[in-house]
């Protein structure tokens, strides 16, 4: 099996739409904005999305968002968002990362291959602590967020609240 992170790009093409179709809107506290897009918007959506990673076009209480897509032996089957820096909000609700496997790939694994691999970006972007939410009735997102290091630091009003802390990397 070939795994691949790969970075939004305003080129990316229709199996990416098809695969932002299949999962729709979201669940889990997962939301994907791309589900209910007519093919001929993708192009438009995508540049809005690769805009955000740069921080251009942000609404005051947004923060810069990088979207990858996990590829599987060369097929899409997940998309991860990685935040790179987070309000009060997002502190209480989304944390630094978020991602979601398609319905037809899932139960194989590649929720804690996503995950290890956002992590890994988020140590590029020198974030040393990573804050990770999931509902506290989601076992499976439980799992796999503990598989990657995560350590629960606390349960409030049926949130749970991750960290993991990283070393980061450093520029020359």
């Amino acid at each position: 099996m070939k795994s691949l992170l790969k970075e939004l790009s305003v080129s990316d093409g229709y199996e990416i739409y098809e695969m932002l179709k299949e999962i729709g809107p979201g669940e889990n506290g997962y939301e994907n904005d791309g589900y209910a897009l007519e093919f001929a918007d993708f192009t438009a959506y995508l540049k809005g999305h690769s805009d955000a990673s740069e921080g251009i076009g942000l609404k005051p209480e947004w923060v810069p968002q990088t979207v990858y897509w996990l590829f599987i032996d060369d097929r899409p089957v997940g998309v991860g968002k990685l935040r790179h820096s987070l309000t009060e909000r997002l502190r209480k609700r989304g944390g630094h990362i978020g991602y979601c496997i398609r319905p037809s790939e899932r139960g194989k694994g590649y929720g804690e291959i996503i995950l290890g691999e956002l992590l890994l970006k988020a140590r590029e972007k020198n974030i040393s602590e990573v804050i990770l939410t999931c509902n506290e009735d989601n076992a499976f997102s439980r799992r796999v967020i503990e598989a990657n290091e995560g350590v629960l630091s606390e349960i409030l009003d049926g949130r749970c609240y991750y960290l993991v802390c990283q070393r980061t990397v450093r520029n020359h």
